[in-house]
């Protein structure tokens, strides 16, 4: 598409949105329920639908040389279609975050304030291979009265369309505005600079994927972003452990899912534990198919099978089956790595200490700081939020998993009867 006819339809595109997200700020609770339920439904009426469009772009990334972790990111099985609409169903279940109400101050004048929350308005959502995020992302948006413009991966576009026509139809049978989601109508990656740049439209852009991407649009965005470079996540298996626990964490935190930005990158042990928990530990994870664990010297003397690890492996996001390992001498030095090497997202502490846990918990620089659970349960679903637009990582407005209440700003509404300022 040459690049001005491409201009034009994204404005077409922006302009539809803004239009949608007045009606859709103004839509009472209930009719975005229903327009949740019936997408969820359609979610499910059209499984196979969105199974078949998804085994072309599994085909079409396999051909590409997509990574088996990619490729898992990319997977819709029909398990994952199912919670998927599931996803949906629970974000109609959540209480609408709309007008509430976040504070209320009187005033010794008279005056009442009260600060309520309100949409944000237009969210732009740029995400990668994960087509479900199609789903979460716009259940998320239409829940807290925002409209949508999606940009999901070229590698997931068959899949994400079928779901986005299911969302839509669920609008359609609540009387809501279609347009209020709607996704970027091209793979042509100039079309996300020029969304990046559509600050008349957008309000606020949300980035979902790799590092390169969220760094791309933190430097090209022309409106306020929500996002977070990437997952360098620690577990830090500390002296005072339960070590048969520790064991089951690390392999969760690592195996369950290693494509995930809540997998477990690196692994930090207490030295006085290490000679014990190390081995084992080792053998389990590799026992769960984890391919290439690489210790530090340390690491290395107390446990086979372990590759030398790099300095540039402490700063690495591997979303794959690759583990790092260093031994620390005590808390002070675990707390000290996470908060040198972390990308402040997700922290975890094991220990039965609950000193040291609460000092972890206190001085780690992360959005989710974790004591005795795996870093995998970093995940909005799991946090009670229904689901998660992302994990935001910045400090200011949204902190960790973004849900529906993180999708509102706020108004002050102020009540008087009569008063003047002197």
């Amino acid at each position: 598409m040459a690049t001005a006819n491409l201009q034009d339809t994204m404005n077409s595109v922006g302009q539809a949105a803004k239009a949608a997200a007045h009606s859709l700020s103004l839509a009472p609770a209930a009719q975005k329920v229903d327009a949740l339920q019936a997408a969820a439904a359609a979610i499910r009426s059209r499984s196979e639908d969105i199974a078949a469009a998804n085994t072309i772009d599994m085909a079409a990334g396999a051909d590409k040389g997509l990574s088996k972790a990619m490729l898992d990111r990319l997977l819709l099985t029909s398990d994952r279609i199912e919670a998927t609409a599931a996803g949906v169903a629970s974000v109609a279940e959540l209480d609408d975050p709309v007008g509430r109400e976040l504070s209320v101050t009187d005033r010794p004048n008279g005056l009442r304030i009260r600060q309520v929350a309100v949409p944000l308005g237009v969210i732009g959502i740029i995400y990668e291979s994960r087509p479900n995020v199609t789903a979460d992302a716009a259940a998320l948006c239409l829940k807290a009265g925002n409209a949508a413009i999606l940009r999901g991966g070229s590698d997931s576009f068959n899949s994400s369309g079928i779901i986005l026509e299911c969302m839509q139809a669920g609008l359609a049978a609540a009387g809501l505005p279609v347009n209020a989601l709607q996704r970027v109508p091209t793979v042509d990656r100039e079309a996300v600079g020029m969304l990046l740049r559509m600050a008349e439209y957008v309000d606020v852009i949300v980035p979902r994927g790799g590092k390169g991407l969220i760094e791309h649009v933190q430097q090209e965005a022309r409106v306020p972003v929500f996002s977070h470079l990437d997952g360098i996540n620690h577990t830090f298996v500390d002296a005072a452990a339960d070590l048969t626990m520790a064991e089951s964490i690390v392999v969760n935190a690592k195996m369950r899912r290693t494509g995930i930005c809540g997998a477990m990158e690196t692994m930090l042990v207490h030295r006085d534990v290490a000679a014990e928990f190390l081995p084992r530990a080792v053998a389990a994870l590799q026992a769960a198919g984890c391919e290439d664990i690489r210790g530090d010297e340390a690491a290395r003397c107390l446990s086979t099978g372990l590759s030398p690890a790099s300095a540039e492996d402490w700063d690495t996001e591997y979303l794959d089956s690759i583990l790092s390992v260093r031994i620390v001498d005590d808390l002070d030095a675990a707390i000290s790595h996470v908060n040198r090497h972390g990308s402040h997202h997700t922290e975890a502490i094991i220990t039965g200490d609950a000193e040291a846990a609460a000092r972890f918990q206190r001085e780690v620089d992360a959005a989710i700081v974790m004591h005795n659970a795996s870093t995998q349960f970093a995940d909005g679903g799991e946090f009670g939020m229904g689901a998660e637009i992302g994990i935001a990582t910045g400090r200011m407005h949204a902190r960790g998993p973004v849900g529906a209440a993180q999708l509102t700003s706020y108004k002050y509404v102020v009540e008087g009867s009569g008063q003047t300022r002197p």
